[in-house]
């Protein structure tokens, strides 16, 4: 935080530190302690410089530098005396965030220190005012912080919805970077061509992977995802058969043209009495187009583009 810019390899877990941008006073530090003693490790070039004031004076701080939104944060604050150990004079701190008192009377000494808070509300601006206590014949110091939004993880990702999501990355040969972990959690980051449901039983309900760059097939494991009212994966390299999705009772949206799918229409989709839109064309597509899907109400059927043995219907 008050240091020059400092990430990975220097912080093992590739945090982000940046320097303070206001204008106050920063010294070098004699001690460097061992970050070993602290429980999250913070690199060790934090406490080769600090920030303080002169005679006795209260350091405030506008820190972090933009407006927060409402919300619960954890925040993390390192301190390492930098004088002489062997000096008998005191450091100690009172701490107050937005004037209300993080902590009274922290010792700090050149084997370092680090107070936390896990759920502090905060929002807009924020201040940060450290003194020295009455016991204290030293101004006060700071070395680094850090500070992370606390997200609801709100439910759990149906355990099935996240099996079949993970089979379905394992048939690409190139998924989406970001498909690793919970699919729907965090809320607002899903995997990439993901959204769900809300409440505590979260389901996948649509997949949008359109233009992706993919190859590899589709997995037959997408009919487990039985909340699914739409699927696109148009314009793409996928190759195989279209596996059946008649468990898809909620589908009302199949897009898979553009693509290298070869074989028969699988006669199972005319099952699917929600299905609304069903773009074939552009395949590598053989065999007769199933007469449940050609008389099929309400279905809006393209399948030009592929070597069909009856005519396409558009």
């Amino acid at each position: 935080m008050f240091c020059a810019l400092t990430s990975y390899p220097d912080d093992l877990f590739d945090r982000y530190w940046e320097p303070y941008a206001e204008n106050v006073s920063v010294i070098a530090s004699n001690n460097t302690p061992s970050v070993s003693g602290f429980w999250n490790i913070p690199p060790s070039k934090i406490f080769e410089s600090a920030l303080s004031t002169d005679q006795l004076e209260p350091l405030e701080l506008r820190w972090p530098p933009l407006s927060l939104p409402n919300s619960t944060y954890y925040i993390a604050l390192y301190f390492a005396d930098n004088r002489d150990s062997m000096l008998s004079s005191s450091r100690v701190l009172r701490i107050h965030i937005n004037e209300v008192r993080y902590i009274s009377n922290l010792e700090v000494t050149s084997a370092g220190a680090a107070v936390f808070a896990t759920r502090w509300p905060l929002e807009g601006q924020t201040k940060i005012t450290l003194s020295s206590a009455a016991n204290s014949n030293a101004s006060p110091l700071i070395n680094a912080g850090e500070i992370f939004d606390i997200l609801r993880l709100g439910g759990r990702t149906h355990t099935r919805d996240v099996i079949t999501l993970n089979a379905m990355k394992s048939s690409l040969r190139n998924p989406p970077l970001d498909w690793n972990g919970d699919p729907c959690l965090p809320l607002y980051y899903t995997w990439t061509g993901i959204t769900c449901s809300e409440g505590e039983r979260i389901r996948v309900v649509t997949l949008n992977l359109t233009s992706m760059g993919l190859s590899g097939s589709l997995s037959s494991s997408i009919a487990n995802l039985t909340a699914l009212t739409g699927i696109w994966l148009g314009n793409n390299s996928l190759s195989g058969t279209i596996p059946n999705l008649s468990s898809l009772r909620l589908l009302e949206v199949l897009h898979l043209e553009d693509n290298q799918f070869n074989g028969d229409i699988p006669s199972s989709l005319g099952e699917v009495r929600s299905l609304r839109e069903l773009f074939l064309q552009n395949n590598n597509l053989t065999g007769r187009i199933p007469d449940s899907l050609v008389g099929k109400p309400g279905l809006d059927l393209r399948t030009s583009g592929n070597q069909f043995l009856s005519p396409s219907p558009s």
